[in-house]
């Protein structure tokens, strides 16, 4: 088995040789960091005491390695505070301080490790990782700059952030995804720092291509549940829903019952129906009644959605009383009725023709008809989100119709 040594030497430390494999950007590869580095000068330290220090020195650095080895912190400390105390030559003092640095870091007294180490001549690259355990985050971003790499601008980015510095960490991230590519991890950090900085709409975009890396019910799950916090109006707060049903990430009751409740009110009594048989009523009176109303008015919406969808004025209920029943290519042409008339419901009538289309299993209809949605009315936001979806997805599974009560 190769030894720490074959890898690291006090003229080559932490990271100069080696070939460990990235890690995320945490607080627990920092401390790795730091310990292996530390690690490397200690045995640098121990190794050829005999032959490069006094035997007591030699001796004291040797007892104070085995014992932090053992994880017996306090005789490593006092064994390495002797050796500190018995040196007098450069290289004893040098050797001492880097078996202290070890020592210390190996007992969690970082900041302690790091001016024994920065004694020593520690490098910028392994100072770092000390400093930022030890919460001196200007200090560490400072010595993270000088040694450069990607690490190090992990490093930066996440002092950044425990600085609530926010918008330098939103800098330090996008800087890595240039020099490195949009990793998901960067990602993942980039969209972290936006949402707190402020920067909703950078925040957003950033989980989108998240989305696009991987479009996991986990990863729309997070996309949709911060975007439900935003401010809409209730059409695009209906569409929301069902672009969750679609994803797999509603599962709250009382996600289902505001889902109901907003398609009973546009006139989708089919989909309120469905949402509240997923939800569940759990003996709640009010989703009782929900669910009772949606079944009478979905028996009804055949009959009554031809004539809502052959004028102008409401055919945007028409065809949402054919989307809750299913009959897609009707719900498809009454939207088509209200787009051509131009009113006021016409980006309604676009999200909702975009979803019925996906429903029906026409995707390049539903991307051109989420395209065309204008930034006037308030329906932009969730018509990009379905655009994404429908950009990665060929259609939806549509559920059974509602049966008459």
């Amino acid at each position: 088995m190769r030894s720490m040594i074959d890898d690291t030497d006090d003229r080559s430390p932490l990271f100069s040789r080696s070939k460990r494999k990235f890690m995320p950007p945490t607080a627990t590869a920092f401390h790795r960091s730091a310990l292996f580095g530390a690690a490397a000068l200690a045995l640098a330290a121990a190794m050829p005491a005999q032959a490069a220090v006094s035997p007591a020195v030699g001796k004291a650095l040797n007892q104070a390695a085995s014992a932090a080895k053992s994880g017996n912190t306090a005789a490593a400390i006092s064994a390495v505070n002797a050796a500190r105390n018995a040196a007098s030559s450069a290289e004893e003092k040098q050797k001492s301080a880097q078996m202290a640095a070890y020592v210390f870091t190996r007992a969690g007294r970082y900041g302690d490790a790091a001016s024994a180490l920065e004694s020593a001549g520690g490098s910028p690259r392994q100072l770092a990782p000390l400093y930022y355990q030890a919460g001196n985050y200007g200090k560490a971003v400072d010595l993270a700059r000088k040694a450069g790499g990607e690490d190090m601008q992990i490093l930066i980015a996440q002092a950044s952030v425990k600085q609530g510095k926010y918008g330098e960490a939103v800098t330090a991230y996008n800087s890595l995804i240039k020099a490195n590519g949009p990793k998901a991890i960067y990602l993942e950090n980039l969209a972290a720092a936006q949402y707190k900085a402020g920067d909703k709409k950078g925040y957003l975009a950033t989980t989108e291509k998240l989305v696009r890396v991987d479009g996991s019910p986990a990863r729309w799950k997070t996309l949709l549940v911060n975007f439900q916090k935003e401010q809409m109006r209730p059409e695009a707060k209906l569409a929301l829903y069902h672009l969750m049903s679609a994803t797999g990430t509603i599962d709250r009751p009382v996600d289902y019952q505001e889902f109901a409740k907003l398609a009973l009110v546009s006139n989708q009594a089919g989909v309120a129906a469905t949402a509240l048989a997923k939800g569940g009523s759990g003996g709640d009176a009010m989703a009782a009644k929900l669910a009772q109303a949606a079944t009478g008015m979905a028996a009804k919406a055949g009959a009554e959605a031809p004539k809502l969808a052959g004028n102008p004025a409401t055919a945007v209920r028409g065809g949402n009383a054919y989307l809750g029943i299913n009959q897609f290519g009707p719900a498809i042409a009454a939207y088509d009725r209200a787009i051509a008339a131009n009113g006021a419901d016409a980006d309604q009538a676009k999200v909702f023709k975009g979803i019925a289309a996906m429903k029906a299993g026409n995707a390049g209809l539903a991307r051109t008809s989420f395209a065309a949605v204008s930034e006037r009315n308030g329906m932009k936001d969730i018509a990009n989100l379905w655009g994404l979806y429908a950009a990665t997805h060929s259609g939806i599974a549509a559920p059974a119709a509602p049966k008459a009560a």
